[in-house]
């Protein structure tokens, strides 16, 4: 029986393979020890000015997060988040910074998010892949394809909670200024990875900032 095609799984085995290779080649990175997910991690890869100043963008740009209407429970996603302008030059260089780390286009990676947790707030455990068996995916595979890596900064302290937890490996990762994580959202042959489950636990006390990058497998947008 013929399985049913995956959308663009040749791109993203094409891409995991030059990240991955990439990745395995800067001293600098530190590769998460499982089978079940590529997982990477960069300590201070953002200086403490810069998570300060990254956490004051947030601040005048974050809204109720938002989710696909129907995807989720009401209270699957209750955070701040807003896109830094993507024009501006610090930005820009943050942005950039990302992108050469990884070795990709640009082009491919969408606008910085920057995410603000407050007491309280959560983001359930969740892929950053889109499904293709639902109504936004259309929309999406023009607007870039799937989401190949994630590139994702812890900007500040939290006096309590705020982990990322993934679910499927079975690690909390605490917040610590300036930590960059990166994950490959496919599996080495190009198909979703369930592996990559996550969750933002709630804060308990104090507030949690980052800022995500995702990159597609194709220009953004």
């Amino acid at each position: 029986m013929n399985r049913p095609a995956i959308p663009d799984q040749d791109a993203l085995r094409r891409v995991g393979a030059s990240v991955r290779a990439r990745l395995a080649d800067d001293p600098k990175v530190y590769t998460v020890p499982t089978d079940i997910a590529e997982l990477f991690a960069v300590g201070d890869f953002l200086t403490q000015a810069e998570c300060r100043r990254l956490i004051s963008m947030i601040d005048q740009v974050a809204q109720p997060s938002k989710l696909y209407e129907g995807e989720y429970g009401e209270d699957f996603r209750t955070s701040y988040s807003g896109n830094l302008d993507r024009t501006d030059p610090f930005v820009r260089g943050i942005a950039r910074r990302i992108d050469d780390l990884l070795g990709v286009d640009g082009e491919t990676g969408e606008a910085i998010q920057g995410q603000r947790y407050l007491p309280g707030q959560q983001f359930k455990p969740h892929n950053d892949w889109f499904y293709p068996d639902q109504d936004y995916w259309p929309m999406e595979r023009k607007n870039g394809g799937q989401r190949a890596w994630t590139a994702m900064a812890f900007l500040n302290e939290v006096e309590a909670g705020g982990a990322t937890h993934f679910t499927e490996i079975g690690i909390n990762i605490e917040p610590r200024p300036g930590v960059l994580l990166v994950w490959n959202n496919a599996l080495p042959d190009g198909a979703p990875n369930e592996g990559t489950m996550h969750a933002g636990t709630p804060v308990e006390k104090g507030v949690k900032y980052v800022i995500t990058r995702w990159y597609r497998t194709r220009r953004w947008g």
